[in-house]
């Protein structure tokens, strides 16, 4: 049986109503070659480029900005706050410290351009855009703020703004359009490893289920292909099974 696979946490939530835990250290590693200052967590930057090339999509779409310290994102509040104002700035700029990008596992995208907003870049719902936003599931990436579900979020639409959550919640939350809030509370009702919410992903059947953060080690279920943990800074322990059928 293999190990369980814990430290990444990359069902995560941070948000306004979630801050950044402090104990958050992601292994960051560049998330295009090309572009060696934008960083991303490791699994989610190997991720990120192989869903970019399976749509023909590279030099085409461009990693803008990755992973932020918390000075960095108190900077770019800042800024964002003196140039447009406070009604944008909490439109699309997270509160220091409550920012998805200080975690590692969220990327701003961009159509190649010579000029690019920082804030807001232009990534269109056509062509290899559209192509990476429909292939992105399965790569364990989302968009993680739709339209319509700011009420949700907190945050305006970013057709730009794509969130790893891994293999194969990616796949799930696009499929039942579900935002990680509303993921997340799905899980909940799935508290027994014995009767875990199931999915089929290709050849892998998963289950998934959610335990309390403090579950001693031996009451974690345990799969025959592997387990992996994450935390959900809800007190919570997303717990996922997978073995392969066939």
């Amino acid at each position: 049986m293999r190990a369980w696979v814990r430290g990444r946490d990359p069902l995560l939530l941070v948000s306004a109503a979630h801050p950044m835990p402090e104990d958050v250290r992601p292994e960051l590693t560049a998330a295009d070659e090309n572009w060696p200052q934008v960083l991303l967590e490791r699994q989610a930057a190997r991720l990120l480029v192989a869903c970019v090339q399976a749509v023909g999509g590279r030099g085409q779409i461009v990693p803008v900005s990755g992973w932020r310290s918390r000075e960095e994102q108190q900077q770019i509040w800042d800024d964002t706050m003196e140039k447009e104002g406070e009604a944008f700035t909490r439109q699309y700029v997270a509160l220091p410290g409550c920012s998805e990008h200080q975690t590692g596992l969220a990327i701003d995208l961009s159509l190649a351009a010579p000029h690019i907003d920082f804030i807001r870049p232009d990534f269109p719902d056509t062509g290899v855009c559209r192509a990476f936003q429909e292939q992105a599931g399965k790569y364990g990436f989302i968009l993680r703020y739709p339209a319509g579900k700011e009420h949700i979020t907190g945050i305006a639409y970013e057709p730009w703004h794509f969130r790893y959550v891994g293999v194969p919640h990616g796949a799930i939350m696009t499929q039942l359009g579900l935002t990680l809030e509303e993921y997340l509370e799905l899980m909940d009702g799935y508290p027994d490893g014995d009767r875990p919410f199931r999915f089929r992903m290709g050849e892998y059947q998963f289950g998934i289920c959610r335990l309390p953060d403090d579950c001693p080690e031996e009451d974690l279920p345990r799969g025959e292909g592997g387990c992996q943990l994450s935390r959900d800074n809800r007190g919570g322990l997303i717990v996922t099974t997978w073995c392969r059928e066939g």
